[in-house]
């Protein structure tokens, strides 16, 4: 029996008949795979073919929490989107922040599977564990912003809420799902695999408590972490005064910001676009998610210029970089109205900065004809930048709808797909794999495709002065363990900027003691190291192989031009090898059975 942490509920909703039943959690699913990513990719490898079309109604999408969800943990307010992803096919874990999750696990339920498809636009309704199917054809249409409102407005005022937004609607490839209005689970195109459902939404409100195994220790070890997080320089201080963004002038002047759809990795404007430049001229207030001691979020505002009176939420470091620099871009504002439509539209900033980066490199190459596009769409352009985001989320022109489907269809479609900075066809984030060798290696080998919360090493490789970040030496270590780690920490329900502040032997002491679970730090990380591999098993399922454990080529042949970094390229074939003997791979890239039954998984491929 569970003795504290989870609910011990799961909500499943098949939207086709409209049957709705509750089921326990599986027990010793949970003490493997802990909850939330690791515990909804089990649940996918479990009841979903791995060929299966991401947009069928025999995908199916998990919204899940972890353990230490809707407890006073630090930072314990996130939530995961767990399926097969419209952009790549690969196993997808989109991990968001805000009020949902502990909301969800107030009205009783640990995570939802939603499954079907809806004969007609729908949202679902949460109630202290009451569940309505509701008409949302009023909805189709409506951008992210007035679709929260809508549902606040229509159940309750304190609600959590999930929606998505036109992109999704149209199907974009790139479209995500938005929690609260502003906090996005933003990869791998969820938001069009909801949409593929007809569920436009969904708001919950409970109240339950939520009880942990053991009183005493889980507050001694909360009120450790909390005091560790507070003496960091990025969670103690540094997140809550310029949020994020703070990196823009730190990784440009390590020579590490991608500019220029990567042409480059100095931007000798950075400054312009810092956080710094954002605290001075647009910023309104911080704020945090759910027990978040960090508050690294932006409540902002454009105070001049044509865009004047214009306000949202962010943008946080990744879209200042792909809006950015990617996209030779230094007028803040521009940057700023940018990021906004894409939370409006319900885009992934990150995929669609990158996007508009290659359209503007295969622009001025001139490999997309001018009668195409009814502007100059040129790097640098604050006006072609807002405008081309526009076209993508509105999908009202052909070039739009390419723009909407990401860099690696739009380059592939003008027969350059060289010119898509992507991996597993999802663009790659706001780090330089050329000036950091690590990342670079992560990148190449995430399950979801190209990401940097998959293994952050940038903490290692930029913060801690013993490791340099241009050797290849233990840089397939470094990967693993932060992928380990990383997939555990996400299934418990807590943010990954905790671990600039904690070691895996602290979340593994809350998780504990809210759960009951024996858990050191090496079981915790071994936890992690299964989820992994599950993952990883999905997508051979799904028919990926070791080639697609591969970088762009610009990263590999075209050397940094300009910055502290100039000349840099990176190799990843000094990595990758060893990467797979390490992780108890072949020299495929596949698990050996071995690996397989230490992890108790040799049933699974």
């Amino acid at each position: 029996m569970l003795k504290g942490g989870y609910v011990g509920k799961i909500l499943r909703v098949n939207l086709t008949n409209g049957n709705v039943m509750t089921e326990d959690i599986n027990e010793k699913w949970a003490e493997m795979y802990i909850g939330g990513r690791g515990y909804g990719t089990r649940v996918m490898l479990e009841e979903v073919d791995a060929k299966v079309d991401p947009l069928s109604p025999d995908n199916k999408v998990i919204i899940a929490t972890g353990p230490l969800g809707s407890t006073y943990a630090p930072s314990s307010g996130r939530v995961m989107v767990i399926t097969k992803g419209a952009l790549n096919g690969a196993i997808a874990c989109s991990n968001s922040g805000g009020h949902f999750a502990p909301e969800l696990k107030r009205a009783g339920y640990d995570m939802i599977i939603i499954e079907g498809k809806a004969p007609n636009p729908v949202y679902l309704w949460i109630y202290k564990g009451a569940v309505q199917i509701r008409d949302a054809s009023k909805l189709i249409g409506e951008n992210v912003k007035k679709t929260d409102a809508f549902l606040k407005k229509n159940t309750h005022p304190e609600a959590g809420t999930l929606e998505i937004g036109p992109a999704a609607e149209k199907l974009s490839l790139i479209s995500n799902i938005t929690f609260d209005g502003h906090r996005a689970a933003g990869r791998t195109g969820v938001g069009a695999v909801l949409a593929s459902k007809n569920l436009k939404g969904i708001a919950v409100k409970g109240n339950l408590g939520i009880a942990v195994a053991d009183n005493e220790a889980f507050a001694k070890a909360v009120y450790s972490a909390r005091s560790f997080l507070s003496k960091d320089p990025f969670s103690g201080n540094g997140a809550a005064v310029l949020g994020t963004s703070m990196l823009v002038n730190i990784i440009n002047g390590l020579g590490a910001l991608p500019s220029f759809n990567a042409s480059d990795a100095y931007f000798e404007n950075a400054d312009n676009i810092s956080g710094e430049r954002l605290a001075a001229e647009n910023l309104v207030r911080n704020e945090g998610c759910d027990s978040c001691p960090i508050a690294c979020g932006r409540v902002t505002e454009i105070r001049k210029g044509k865009y004047k009176g214009e306000h949202g939420v962010g943008p946080e470091y990744e879209p200042i970089w792909a809006l950015g620099s990617m996209c030779g871009v230094d007028d803040l504002d521009s940057v700023v109205m940018a990021s906004y439509l894409c939370d409006d539209y319900g885009l992934d900033s990150i995929s669609a900065g990158a996007t508009v980066a290659c359209a503007m490199d295969l622009y001025e190459a001139g490999y997309i004809p001018k009668d195409d596009v009814s502007f100059e769409l040129k790097f640098g352009s604050p006006d072609a930048l807002v405008e081309a985001v526009r076209l993508m989320g509105e999908q009202n022109t052909p070039f739009g709808k390419l723009l909407a489907q990401g860099s690696y269809r739009l380059a592939e479609h003008y027969g350059h797909p060289e010119f898509s900075m992507s991996v597993k066809k999802q663009e790659f984030p706001a780090y330089d794999a050329r000036a950091i060798k690590g990342i670079g290696l992560g990148y190449a080998t995430s399950n979801r495709g190209a990401c940097h919360v998959r293994g952050y090493t940038i903490p290692t490789e930029i913060f801690n002065r013993k490791v340099d970040r241009l050797a290849y030496e233990g840089k397939a270590e470094l990967t693993k363990t932060m992928q380990d780690l990383t997939a555990a920490l996400d299934s418990t329900g807590i943010c990954l900027f905790t671990t600039f502040g904690l070691k895996a032997k602290d979340i593994a002491a809350m998780f504990e003691a809210a759960t009951g679970f024996k858990c050191d730090a090496d079981e915790f990380v071994k936890k992690g190291e299964r989820i992994w591999n599950i993952e990883k098993i999905f997508n051979l399922k799904a028919g990926f192989n070791m080639f697609d454990d591969a970088l762009p080529e610009r990263l590999e042949k075209e050397p940094i031009k300009t910055g502290p970094s100039k000349g840099e390229v990176t190799d990843l074939s000094r990595m990758l090898p060893e990467y797979y003997k390490i992780r108890g791979w072949d020299e495929n890239g596949i698990p050996k059975q071995d690996k397989l039954q230490e992890l108790s998984i040799e049933d699974l491929i």
